[in-house]
């Protein structure tokens, strides 16, 4: 028998609320993202490709659009819509912003509109968390030298998140084009209370050379290191700004994806790679083959993650927040946002 069909109410649930559904239970949204993709790995995700708006009067900025639908139980479709304008960082505001919809499976009815710059910044820190976890397994110890290449919002998240899961440094690096961006994310990093040694390196190749984990997390639209040599010491690269390694560098690694097509497009390091080889075997895997065990890490060669950023992620994420504003009772709804509830009126 088919279930009874009815129109949701439509909520609203903004980032002061996003904030608090999230802070402190960073463990358990990592083990959201895990299991995103592993849905994703089983065949239970429908991830269309990205859409991307660009604008020739203004070159640098962007718009991207990220449908997907998300199996399991907490089965919900979506999309994320989100912006990219790096010059808003000139006056102090962050270069992305965000909304997530989301969508019922049954009816097809938007439910509910997320403020999703928090939700996108969440998701990726935990994906870049989880991949350090799975990738440096089997390859003698966790790193204890991390260095963040690029000192925004991204690179803080991902601080946050290693910390609230059990990572410790015993040096930390720091690395970006403004000075500024790296004295503001030193001053973080010992104002979060890290106990690690902290350092602000002028020269990339330095910050890389003495980090056996290396974040990249920039805007970098075209890749801007070029030498495989500063890689001999075989670290673990979170490739998480996906443009930033020419092609030689992503040749003499191992390279782990989230999913292979996706990373194959709009001008990424692997696509570039691509292009540039007539192949993509210089790809190993993706996140899923290495959790599942089809894919072994190889200790003695550079390790790079190039996660493209799924829109499974943030619909698992987002969804966690819209169940758990709802079961406090804290919904804030709009009445009459559908005004055509019947067919024939």
């Amino acid at each position: 028998m088919t279930a009874e069909r009815q129109v949701p109410p439509f909520a609203v649930i903004p980032g002061a609320q996003v904030q608090r559904a999230l802070d402190g239970n960073e463990k358990h949204i990592v083990s959201l993202v895990e299991e995103a993709y592993r849905l994703h790995g089983a065949g239970r995700c429908v991830i269309p490709p990205s859409l991307f708006l660009r604008f020739p009067d203004r070159p640098s900025s962007r718009m991207i659009a990220l449908p997907a639908s998300l199996g399991g139980a907490n089965r919900v479709d979506g999309l994320k819509w989100i912006s990219s304008f790096p010059e808003n960082t000139e006056a102090g505001l962050p270069r992305a912003s965000a909304v997530l919809i989301l969508n019922d499976p049954v009816t097809g009815y938007p439910f509910a509109c997320l403020e999703s710059s928090i939700i996108s910044a969440t998701r990726t820190a935990a994906s870049a968390v989880l991949a350090a976890d799975w990738l440096s397994r089997g390859r003698g110890s966790r790193p204890t030298r991390i260095g963040f290449f690029g000192a925004g919002l991204i690179a803080r998240y991902i601080h946050g998140f290693l910390t609230a899961t059990g990572w410790n440094f015993e040096a930390i690096g720091v690395h970006d084009l403004s000075p500024r961006n790296a004295a503001s994310f030193r001053t973080y990093l010992e104002q979060s209370g890290s106990t690690g040694l902290i350092a602000v390196h002028d020269s990339p190749q330095e910050l890389i050379r003495v980090s056996d984990l290396v974040v990249f997390a920039t805007i970098a639209g075209e890749p801007h290191v070029e030498d495989p040599a500063w890689f001999d010491h075989c670290p673990l690269v979170l490739h998480i700004s996906l443009r930033d390694l020419a092609p030689e560098v992503l040749l003499s690694a191992t390279n782990i994806v989230d999913d292979v097509d996706h990373s194959l497009r709009a001008g990424t390091s692997a696509n570039l790679t691509e292009q540039l080889t007539g192949n993509h075997r210089f790809l190993h895997g993706t996140l899923d083959d290495v959790m599942s065990g089809r894919v072994q890490v190889p200790p003695d060669r550079p390790v790079v993650f190039s996660p493209f950023g799924l829109g499974i992620l943030d619909l698992a994420v987002g969804k966690y927040v819209y169940d758990g504003v709802a079961a406090a009772g804290e919904l804030q709804t709009v009445d009459g946002f559908y005004h055509e509830v019947t067919r024939y009126g």
